[in-house]
């Protein structure tokens, strides 16, 4: 028999979300209301530090290909909150806010923006290779897929040392299309690894929807052909997710991988430089209707978590704080150009090349002598 296949009750499909507005409950414990103002206060940075990012790449202080959270945000506050500190995450390029939340500094994540020296990556890597040994983020991988096998690698690494760290590896919901996808899946099935694959389905691969580009386009469904659990959550409620996250993150950690998808919507097109001119105008107006950091404050006021005051405080100080972030990375020097080649390989590797962009692989050969007179060339 097949692991079985659950779909949280809370996964309402994202064209028909409810807007029936809780009943105003009592108020909260201490407890649980610093655990949901420190959700909402995550949520809000990478809100704001995603809005500073995108300006600063119009701006021209951000360089390549840059892919924002902005909608996404619940989606990684909730995620992450079930994490370990010494538990291992893999990201696909669109890793800004995962990058804070796993509790990099937003300083130098912006610094790597700014391809500069102070940044996560020396300022070599940019916006789709954010890389932190210290607070275990593996990536930060521009290939679709590029982070999948080398996650399930260290599932295996884990499993064969027998340590009981867990990896989580997050991934598009177009990656679920290619040959990596089916082939870590199988792996991880077959070694029963502990690891938990996390597809963010924002409807969108590009600009093509699921329902175009995928057979069978309820995602979590595919864990099934290799035997492994997997459920499918809504991914703007952030306790939802949570919730979801930590049962996933149990079962690696028993020796089982989990495959969870998360519904959730960007905001932006696919990247920065995206108009996302495939939506129409009453789609955009939906988003905007359920943009997860406004519906989570609605939820928050009205359970009597935090008042308006206190929200607006909440917003005062990530804004000021990501206003210290972009002065940070805009003082912060560029990287010598001697230096690109210092981090190719964790450890010295003999005949690697240190080639730069332009130079020959050999040594030009020597040109042949011109002569001055017809006598000399005769």
């Amino acid at each position: 028999m097949t692991a079985p296949h659950t779909q949280a009750a809370a996964s309402t499909p994202r064209r028909a979300r409810s807007k029936t507005k809780a009943a105003p409950a009592a108020g909260p414990a201490a407890s649980e209301k610093e655990h949901l103002t420190g959700f909402y206060r995550q949520m809000m940075l990478v809100r704001r530090f995603e809005e500073r990012a995108q300006r600063a790449y119009t701006q021209a202080l951000v360089g390549g290909y840059c892919h924002l959270n902005l909608g996404e945000e619940a989606t990684v506050v909730g995620l992450l909150s079930a994490l370990e500190p010494t538990d291992y995450l893999f990201t696909n390029y669109r890793e800004h806010g995962y990058a804070i939340t796993r509790g990099i500094d937003p300083k130098r994540v912006m610094a790597e923006l700014y391809g500069r020296v102070d940044g996560v990556s020396k300022g070599w890597g940019g916006s789709m290779h954010m890389f932190d040994v210290t607070q275990r983020l593996l990536g930060g991988y521009g290939i679709v897929g590029g982070q999948l096998p080398i996650a399930t690698g260290a599932a295996l690494a884990l499993q064969y040392q027998e340590r009981p760290e867990v990896v989580m590896c997050t991934l598009g919901d177009g990656t679920t299309a290619i040959g990596a996808f089916h082939e870590s899946l199988n792996l991880a099935g077959l070694w029963k690894l502990p690891i938990v694959y996390v597809i963010i389905n924002n409807g969108l691969g590009m600009g093509t929807d699921v329902a175009h580009s995928s057979a069978e386009p309820e995602l979590y469904k595919r864990g099934s052909a290799y035997r492994i659990e997997s459920a499918r959550v809504d991914g703007f409620d952030p306790e939802i997710v949570a919730e979801a996250s930590a049962k996933a993150v149990q079962v690696a950690r028993e020796g089982r991988p989990y495959l969870l998808e998360v519904i959730t919507e960007r905001l932006r097109g696919h990247s920065v430089v995206d108009p996302a001119k495939y939506r129409s105008a009453e789609e955009v107006e939906r988003l905007k209707e359920n943009d997860p950091v406004h519906t989570f404050a609605a939820r928050l006021r009205e359970r009597g978590v935090l008042d308006d005051e206190e929200l607006a405080a909440i917003d005062r100080e990530a804004i000021a704080q990501i206003d210290e972030v972009a002065q940070f990375a805009a003082d912060s020097p560029f990287p010598e150009t001697s230096t690109l080649f210092d981090h190719t390989y964790a450890t010295p590797v003999p005949n690697d090349s240190r080639r730069r962009p332009g130079q020959p692989l050999f040594p030009p050969l020597p040109l042949p002598r011109v002569t001055d007179s017809l006598e000399e060339r005769a």
